[in-house]
C-alpha cells in the first residue's frame, strides 16, 4: 500500500460526486467556502473507514494544517512511511472484519427466503422473473440493465439512472457476477447478494464502496452479444 498521495486524493473527489444538498440554510458565507467544505467531507469519506478516534482525528487535522499552510513538518515524514503502511492496513483490515460479519448476517437471512440458491463459488441469486432466452457462460459477453445498492439501501451505480444498459464479457466484471449472471435466462430478472470475497474484497472501492462489504444487484439481462461475423 502507497502514502495517501494529493494525485490521488484529487482523483477520489472528483469521481465521488456529492449527494444532492439540502435546500436549507448553512453556516457558510459563499458558494466557495460550500465547495472547500465539500472537499474536506469527501476527504473524511475516505478516511473514514480507517476508524479514528475524535482525539486521532484532531491529530490528523493537525498535519492536514501543516501542510497546507506550508508549514515544517513537526516530525520527520519519511522515518514513518512503514508505520504509516502498517497502520492503515490494520485499520483496513478491522473495518473489513466488521463489514463481513455485518454481511454475513443479512445474507444468512437472504439465503433462507424461498426461492433463493447458491451462485457456485460465493453469492446467492433470486430470480425476480425467468428469462425465456439462452443461459450466457463465463466466455459470453452479455448486456444488462442493473442497479447496484449497499446494504443500508444506499445505490452506488446503476445503468437505469444513465438510461443505458452495460455491455461487458462476463469474466471480466467480478466473480458473483460472472457465476452468478450464469444461472440466468435472457430476458429474466434477478436479485443476487454477493459478499466481498466474490466481489472487491477487503480493499473494496473507496470512498463508496469499504472493503469487506457484502453488494447487493438487480440483474435485468437483456442479451447475450454475439460476435460480429467476419
Amino acid at each position: 500500500m502507497k502514502i495517501l498521495s494529493l494525485t490521488w486524493l484529487s482523483a477520489v473527489i472528483l469521481a465521488a460526486p456529492l449527494s444532492a444538498a439540502a435546500a436549507a440554510p448553512d453556516a457558510f458565507k459563499n458558494d466557495d467556502e460550500r465547495a472547500i467544505y465539500a472537499i474536506g467531507f469527501q476527504i473524511g469519506r475516505n478516511v473514514g473507514s480507517f476508524g479514528f478516534s475524535a482525539a486521532e482525528l484532531k491529530v490528523l487535522q493537525s498535519g492536514l494544517r501543516d501542510s497546507a499552510l506550508g508549514k515544517p513538518a513537526a516530525i520527520d515524514i519519511s522515518l514513518f512511511a512503514a508505520r504509516v503502511n502498517e497502520l492503515l492496513e490494520r485499520r483496513m483490515g478491522a473495518a473489513a472484519a466488521k463489514e463481513k460479519k455485518i454481511g454475513k448476517t443479512f445474507a444468512d437471512q437472504f439465503s433462507k427466503q424461498e426461492g433463493v440458491k447458491p451462485i457456485p463459488n460465493g453469492g446467492w441469486l433470486l430470480s425476480l422473473s425467468e428469462g425465456k432466452g439462452e443461459a450466457p457462460t463465463a466466455e459470453d459477453t452479455v448486456k444488462v440493465h442493473y442497479r447496484g445498492t449497499l446494504l443500508d439501501g444506499s445505490e452506488f451505480d446503476s445503468s437505469y439512472k444513465r438510461n443505458e444498459p452495460a455491455t461487458f464479457p462476463l469474466k471480466g466484471v467480478i466473480a458473483c457476477w460472472t457465476n452468478g449472471v450464469a444461472l440466468m435466462k435472457v430476458g429474466g430478472k434477478a436479485k443476487l447478494v454477493c459478499p466481498s470475497d466474490v466481489a472487491y474484497g477487503d480493499a473494496g472501492r473507496k470512498p463508496t464502496i469499504l472493503g469487506g462489504a457484502t453488494l447487493i444487484f438487480e440483474i435485468e439481462l437483456l442479451e447475450i452479444v454475439k460476435p460480429a461475423k467476419k
